[in-house]
């Protein structure tokens, strides 16, 4: 396989490890816990693995001696950069405690477990993935692990293999199917034990335990570089508004800390959105007043920076797509009709209020409204151009402030949607370092029995060298909420806290960075130089923990 100059380079790179994980460890309970709400449902649902403690890794000066353990990892979900670190991190912290564990991957996600489809992941394998982004070590998948029968066809080639430990890395669904999981075999018996590593690029696992998941740093340094670069076009070419839509369908961390790496003109943040219940005609007025005041200044240039999930985070645009939803899946006659003739009839089939907004929408945005569908006959709203849309309406806006003498601005778009292009990126020094911690934190708690913990590591911007290793009880993380009908266990997702100091400083500075071009260039990942330079961590974990 030929390898770039970088890839060759990164690995050699060692990557960082707390004091605490570079000798033997021994494990510190701390206070029992309590899941985050419905404590007496969460309970009842996870008698043997709910109320454990926290725990913290700490050195130990006696060498233990560890019998040999077979470890099996997942890679479950969308991919984020660090993965390939974590097995690495899992693998040398098993080979250490004894040379003769072995650690098998299961290829493509979760599914690979219930059908039996693994490989044993040697040094050679593992040496030729150190550092990388991608999860294509295994490769992953989306298969949900809910029903029994997947339990015990999983706990078959568990068996089969001498495995004792199985490493659930993924987001919040993924690691509420890792509580599970952990639940079901501990109530069997089964002696497998189970943990989860905290993975998304969306940054909506965390609490005051998990500080960050995975990905979100490096992700957000792919497309600060993106935007960095479309702003130094802008403000070379001064004729562009450049709509970019970023992916985080379900929070605004990646969107708020881009904003907070770039300075934008525009950022719009989703839960502000749904907090103070604004309209999508809101959100346009509000961008189409900045762009026609940047125009009276002779400015007629901008970046406007939007979340992928902005759209179900409008009130009444929520409002629609849930009567579009139950109107859609019982209605036989909508599939027969021609194009021209299916707005007219939606739009005459809706309540009055949403027929109107419905009928507001530019033509493209209505159909897909009424045609992209999911398996449970919901609208994608990620599929939607929200990007597209937002220019669409703004430009409709200035034309109609034009007409009244209010606007005599240019005004020429073009559109971004940075998704896929930050998930697989090589990760930074943050996150191969912390990727690789989560994983070693992951092997110390198999040596010592644990089941149904999180890997946690604490206190990320401090040097490497500083981090507190330990393990979090993943029902501390869960709520109940309404899933297909019904009301199911799940890890309560972190949005954008409005009070928190990352929005605040962003709030803060906005009107400055909407009317005066303020941008910043934050340039390509750094891993070779000045720390300060190659290991900066997140605006957003920065600000979070007042440093």
């Amino acid at each position: 396989m030929t390898k770039s100059a970088l890839q060759i380079a990164r690995a050699e790179y060692q990557p960082k490890l707390p004091k605490a994980l570079k000798g033997f460890v021994k494990v510190v309970e701390g206070e029992k816990t309590q899941s985050v709400a419905d404590q007496k449902e969460i309970e009842g649902l996870f008698p043997h693995t709910y109320g454990m403690p926290i725990l913290k890794l700490e050195e130990s000066s006696e060498i233990p001696h560890f019998p040999a353990i077979n470890v099996g990892v997942i890679l479950s979900g969308g991919q984020a950069p660090g993965g390939h670190n974590v097995i690495s991190g899992i693998f040398d912290g098993v080979k250490k405690l004894n040379p003769d564990s072995k650690v098998y991957g299961f290829i493509l996600g979760p599914g690979g477990l219930v059908d039996h489809n693994y490989k044993e992941l040697t040094a050679d394998i593992i040496n030729e993935y150190r550092n990388t982004g991608g999860f294509d070590i295994i490769g992953s998948g989306r298969t949900k692990l809910e029903h029994e029968d997947q339990f015990d066809k999983g706990l078959e080639i568990l068996k089969e293999l001498g495995i004792k430990a199985l490493v659930m890395i993924g987001g919040d669904d993924s690691n509420t199917n890792a509580c599970v999981l952990a639940e079901y075999y501990a109530a069997k018996g089964a002696g497998v034990q189970v943990v989860g590593c905290p993975k998304t690029i969306d940054g909506d696992l965390k609490n005051e335990m998990i500080e960050a998941s995975f990905g979100f740093d490096t992700a957000c340094k792919v497309y600060s570089e993106v935007i960095g670069n479309i702003q130094r076009d802008c403000n070379s070419a001064q004729k562009y508004w450049h709509f970019i839509k970023l992916m985080g369908r379900s929070a605004s961390h990646i969107a708020l800390e881009c904003a907070l790496q770039t300075q934008p003109n525009v950022c719009i943040i989703s839960e502000e959105v749904e907090q103070k219940g604004q309209s999508l005609d809101d959100i346009v007025t509000y961008i189409a007043g900045i762009v026609a005041k940047r125009a009276a200044k002779g400015d007629n240039y901008g970046t406007v920076l939007i979340p992928e999930g902005l759209i179900e985070f409008i009130p009444a645009m929520k409002k629609l797509i849930a009567e579009l939803n139950d109107f859609l899946a019982h209605d036989d006659k909508f599939a027969t009709l021609d194009v021209e003739e299916e707005r007219a009839y939606v739009t005459a089939n809706l309540s009055k209020e949403n027929a109107a907004i419905f009928a507001s929408l530019p033509a493209g945005v209505a159909r897909q409204l009424t045609l992209d569908r999911d398996p449970h006959g919901n609208v994608q709203v990620s599929l939607i151009e929200t990007e597209k849309l937002l220019s669409e309406m703004v430009a409709d806006k200035l034309e109609a402030w034009r007409a009244e003498g209010k606007y005599n601005g240019k005004f020429s778009r073009q559109h971004h949607f940075f998704g896929y292009e930050g998930r697989c990126a090589a990760p930074s020094n943050f996150d191969a370092d912390y990727c690789y911690a989560l994983g070693y934190t992951a092997s110390a708690l198999i040596a010592n029995g644990k089941t149904g913990y999180m890997s946690s590591v604490r206190n990320t911007t401090a040097p490497a060298a500083e981090w507190i290793a330990g393990g979090v009880p993943i029902t501390m993380l869960m709520n109940m909420e309404r899933r297909h009908g019904m009301m199911k266990p799940v890890i309560q997702k972190a949005l954008v806290e409005l009070d928190g100091a990352p929005f605040k400083t962003f709030a803060a500075n906005r009107e400055d960075w909407a009317l005066n071009t303020c941008y910043v260039y934050p340039g390509p990942i750094q891993y070779f130089g000045p720390t300060q330079v190659c290991d900066q961590p997140t605006k957003t974990l920065v600000l979070e923990q007042g440093k």
